[in-house]
């Protein structure tokens, strides 16, 4: 029988908590469900009126992985959802907005990706990201070198970014803008991205053509668009081990040497947050947004 759970006055089934979703390190459901409930406070305010996109992987990273981004059926009343645009329709997605929708939704055992705009305002961003992301024999020490580059860019135009890893090989560049729509947002990340190609031709990428990748860093701008959804701050990544994409520190990026340098596991983020809070604070303070020019 499941086990019933009351998480702030919601009751909830929370299943299989024995179930081993990392076999290379035992890491359990019940230990997923943990981890999100230790980590709630730094990041809900990231999830927060942002429709969600589930990449869910039920039976661990080697199962099969599927993308949600609909209201799952099943999906309890208290849950607050979302009508969002699409080019096909309007569509209903999940909003986690507390405690016991964070721990409904990490129950079915997912990664949580959002958009860079609220649902409040879809379609106009609030955010800017930048996937760096390397091939092989590249790495993330590789793009830390262009994160670098992008940060100061980014700062001569009055924009401040901060960066995290992406919880894989890459490293995720974000910052706070003033509301703008998605498409321009875009098309101005695509400019910094073919910029940093020509400052460092044999080490950037901007185009997403993959035979060109290896040895190089792909600076995916593409991600502003607004039908697209980046990886959540401090979401598990159903990789082999339990990693996490984690906020670093810009001191952490200038000095990283090798890739497990900045490599987080579930079980490093609470010291992490103890020691720094939340590194992406700079993101949920509008008098912080930079312009798009």
């Amino acid at each position: 029988m499941t086990p019933i759970t009351e998480v702030e006055g919601r009751r909830l089934a929370l299943s299989n908590l024995e179930k081993v979703l990392y076999p290379a390190t035992g890491f359990t459901k019940g230990e997923v469900l943990h981890y999100y409930a230790t980590t709630a406070a730094v990041l809900l305010p990231h999830l927060r009126d942002r429709p969600v996109s589930f990449l869910r992987y039920p039976d661990g990273p080697d199962g099969q992985l599927f993308f949600t981004k609909n209201v799952p059926p099943g999906t309890p009343d208290w849950v607050t959802t979302a009508e969002v645009p699409r080019s096909e329709g309007p569509a209903r997605m999940v909003l986690v907005q507390d405690l016991p929708s964070l721990m409904w939704a990490a129950n079915l055992v997912t990664e949580f990706h959002t958009h860079q705009w609220t649902a409040g305002e879809p379609e106009v961003a609030d955010r800017i990201v930048f996937d760096l992301d390397p091939g092989a024999p590249a790495d993330i020490v590789d793009c830390c070198r262009v994160a670098l580059w992008l940060r100061e860019r980014l700062a001569d135009d009055g924009i401040e970014a901060c960066a995290k890893t992406s919880g894989s090989k890459g490293l995720h560049l974000l910052a706070a803008v003033r509301p703008t729509p998605s498409q321009r947002v875009s098309d101005y990340a695509k400019s910094l991205a073919v910029a940093a190609e020509r400052a460092m031709p044999r080490l950037v990428l901007h185009r997403m053509t993959r035979s060109l990748r290896p040895g190089k860093v792909f600076v995916d701008w593409s991600q502003n668009a607004a039908r697209k959804t980046t990886a959540a701050p401090y979401t598990l990544r159903a990789r082999s081990e339990p990693t996490v994409s984690a906020p670093v520190t810009w001191s952490e990026v200038e000095a990283c040497g090798a890739p497990a340098q900045l490599t987080f596991r579930a079980a490093d983020i609470a010291p992490r947050v103890q020691d720094y809070g939340d590194l992406l604070a700079s993101l949920l303070a509008p008098d912080r947004a930079g312009p798009i020019p």
